[in-house]
């Protein structure tokens, strides 16, 4: 098998991810307009992951992150007892 065959297997399926990624993104764009991308924190989960967020709204900042202030039942449950 000749490099230029193996650099192509290995290179491919990136590339295909990025096409993918640029078309979905490109569709995207002409049924919303311009997107402002940040980082966002769900409360119920206890996760941050990149999404679009509203032109009003602010980003999560990770130095404001207070990692016991979200809403996982088995945490509270645990730290209630330690508590009570």
């Amino acid at each position: 098998m000749s490099a230029q065959l193996i650099a192509a297997i290995v290179v491919l399926p990136f590339a295909g991810a990025f096409i993918y990624a640029a078309i979905h993104e490109y569709l995207r764009y002409k049924s919303d307009g311009r997107a402002n991308y940040g980082l966002v924190f769900d409360d119920e989960t206890g996760t941050s992951y990149v999404s679009s967020i509203a032109e009003d709204d602010t980003g999560y900042d990770p130095e404001d992150f207070d990692p016991g202030n979200y809403n996982d039942p088995e945490t509270r449950s645990d730290r209630e007892e330690e508590k009570g």
